[in-house]
């Protein structure tokens, strides 16, 4: 809502990797809330990016939490080895005929369960899961690439996202990813985002401090 900022959540995709340990120490000292991992296997989405190794250095390197989001196929079979590294694992619900039985491996584990759909699935797929996830995760964009340009159709699926929460008692909150910058943070705060996703718009800005300011829309 206005006037309440929203978290920010830095997506290291964009980041300098050869200088992994320096830009996370940068970002999370310009008031970053979370590290967020965009986890990619080249099949559900059209690109690769990087796997257990990295997230367990992530999470030694800072004391923020850690989110992992698996754009994987079947990520039944993933889960578990990204859960130490991670506070909360995130699915796709295209992804899994298995949706279940993924929130129960993430609960059992003690970690926080969120749940992802992309911008041409009806946020009523959810409606059986949602009371049972700490996070709904709405894509801005189609997941595989940052740096996309924002979907205007976001803000309408944020708040419709936002009346299934309300109408299914769930404690969700709301994530939003893709596109996510200094500009638009105001349309998806405004629609009841709680956690705003951003990647190239922190680690390709030259101000990490004042883009993490402006994205909380204070």
């Amino acid at each position: 809502m206005p006037g309440n900022p929203v978290k920010v959540a830095a997506s290291i995709l964009d980041c300098d990797f050869l200088h992994l340990a320096d830009q996370l120490a940068a970002v999370v000292k310009a008031g970053t809330d979370i590290i967020h991992l965009d986890v990619m296997d080249g099949h559900f989405v059209p690109n690769l990016s990087f796997g257990v190794p990295l997230a367990k250095a992530v999470r030694s390197a800072v004391t923020v939490p850690v989110h992992s989001h698996l754009m994987v196929t079947e990520p039944e079979w993933l889960i578990e080895k990204f859960l130490p590294w991670s506070d909360l694992v995130v699915f796709h619900v295209e992804a899994t005929e298995l949706a279940e039985q993924c929130l129960e491996t993430i609960h059992a584990a003690g970690k926080a369960a969120g749940i992802s759909l992309n911008p041409n699935t009806p946020v009523e797929s959810l409606r059986t899961l949602v009371a049972d996830v700490q996070e709904v995760l709405v894509m801005s964009v189609h997941p595989g690439f940052g740096g996309q340009e924002f979907s205007p159709e976001a803000p309408d699926r944020i708040r419709e996202t936002a009346r299934l929460i309300r109408d299914t008692g769930s404690h969700a909150v709301i994530a939003v990813d893709g596109g996510i910058n200094p500009t638009n943070c105001r349309l998806v705060a405004e629609a009841g985002t709680d956690i705003a996703i951003a990647g190239s718009a922190i680690f390709r800005s030259r101000d990490y401090a004042a883009t993490i300011k402006a994205l909380k829309c204070p």
